[in-house]
C-alpha cells in the first residue's frame, strides 16, 4: 500500500463578491504520496495558488477535507495548526515581497526557530541559521545583509532556507521560479530536487510552465476555473493529453528547433465566469469539441487508465466513471 501523506475530498473555496459567490476551488480530490512531486498546472486565476492556501489553511476552504497524515486537518483549531506549521510549509512566487526589508537574512530564517522555540539558546540558533544558509547555497557573509541587497534568486534561497527551518515533510512552493532570470531558474530546481533527495520531502509544485513542470514532477493535475480537468503521471500526460485543455497548453510549449513545426491549438471564445458558474463544463465556451451536453451537464472525472483521470464528456465512451471521493487517486 502506497505511503498517502495527504489527501483531498472534494475542496471548496468561494468567496463573496458583489455579484456572488466566486469558486476559486470547485470540488479538488487527490492524493499525494510521501516523497513525491505533483505539479499543478493551469492559467492565471484557474485556482492553483488558491488551491495550496487552501490546504494549509492560509484561508480557511469553504467544505471538504484535508487529511494531513491522516488527520482532518480542516478541524484543527488555531493552536493546533499552530504545532502543525513545523510539518507543513510554502515557498512563495515572490521573493521580494515574502521577506520582511526591515530584517537581515539571518533574522528572516531564524523567525521560525524563535517563534517555535526550537533552538536553547542565541549560539545553538546562529548554528542552525548558518546550516540552513549553507544548505540552500548561501554564503555566511550574507548574514547581516538585507533583502533589496540580494539579486532575485538569493533572496528565493532565503525563502526556501525559512520553509526548511522546521524540518517539514510537505511544501507547498507556489510558482517558486516564475519571477527569476532562465538561468537562476534552473538553479532553484535543481536545488529543490536535491533538498527532495536528501530530506525526503514532499512537494506540491505550482506553475503556469508545463516545461518545468515535466522536469519536476511525478504526478500533474490540470486546473481550469477552480476544476480539476486532468490527472496523470507527467510521462503519460504529455505524451498521451486526453482533455481538449490539456493539450492546447502541451501545444503552447515553445520548441527550440527552427525546423520543427508544431501545430499551436488556439483557444477561442468566452472564459466562463467563475461568479456563480451556469452549469455544463466551464471549458465548454472555448472547446473545439464541445457538444450540447457539455453546456447542461458538468461531466464526471472518468478513469481513462489505471493512473490517468479525465473530466470530459469526451471520456463517456473510453473510461469508466470514479465516485467524486476518488478522483486523483
Amino acid at each position: 500500500m502506497s505511503d498517502v501523506i495527504l489527501e483531498v475530498r472534494n475542496l471548496k473555496k468561494y468567496f463573496p463578491t458583489k455579484k456572488g459567490q466566486l469558486h476559486a476551488v470547485d470540488d479538488i480530490s487527490f492524493t499525494l504520496e510521501r516523497g513525491k512531486t505533483l505539479g499543478v498546472v493551469g492559467e492565471s486565476g484557474c485556482g492553483k495558488s488558491t488551491t495550496g492556501r487552501a490546504i494549509l489553511r492560509l484561508q480557511d476552504p469553504t467544505s471538504g477535507q484535508v487529511l494531513f497524515q491522516g488527520k482532518d486537518i480542516t478541524k484543527f483549531s488555531t493552536h493546533e495548526m499552530r504545532n502543525l506549521r513545523t510539518e507543513m510549509q510554502m515557498i512563495f512566487q515572490d521573493p521580494f515581497a515574502s521577506l520582511n526589508p526591515r530584517k537581515s537574512v539571518s533574522e528572516i530564517i531564524a523567525a521560525p526557530l524563535r517563534l517555535h522555540k526550537l533552538c536553547k539558546n542565541k549560539q545553538e540558533l546562529e548554528r542552525r541559521v548558518i546550516s540552513l544558509m549553507e544548505t540552500v547555497g548561501l554564503s555566511q557573509r550574507l548574514m547581516n545583509t538585507y533583502p533589496h541587497e540580494l539579486d532575485g534568486g538569493r533572496r528565493q534561497r532565503i525563502g526556501i532556507a525559512r520553509a526548511l527551518a522546521m524540518d517539514p515533510s510537505f511544501i507547498v512552493c507556489d510558482e517558486p521560479v516564475s519571477a527569476l532570470d532562465v538561468s537562476i531558474q534552473a538553479q532553484i530546481l535543481n536545488l529543490l530536487k536535491k533538498l527532495q533527495h536528501e530530506r525526503g520531502l514532499t512537494y506540491m509544485f505550482i506553475t503556469h510552465d508545463l516545461s518545468v513542470v515535466n522536469y519536476f514532477s511525478d504526478n500533474i493535475m490540470v486546473m481550469y476555473l477552480g476544476k480539476m480537468v486532468e490527472y496523470a503521471p507527467s510521462e503519460e500526460l504529455f505524451a498521451s493529453p486526453t482533455h481538449p485543455y490539456t493539450k492546447a497548453l502541451l501545444s503552447a510549449i515553445p520548441v527550440p528547433d527552427i525546423h520543427h513545426k508544431k501545430e499551436r491549438i488556439l483557444l477561442q471564445g468566452e472564459i466562463s465566469s467563475p461568479i456563480d458558474p451556469k452549469p455544463g463544463c466551464r471549458f465548454a465556451p472555448r472547446c473545439a469539441y464541445a457538444r450540447p451536453e457539455c453546456f447542461e451537464v458538468e461531466p464526471k472525472v472518468y478513469q481513462v487508465s489505471p493512473r490517468h483521470k479525465v473530466a470530459c464528456h469526451l471520456c463517456a465512451d473510453q473510461g469508466l466513471p470514479l465516485a467524486e471521493s476518488s478522483q486523483g487517486n
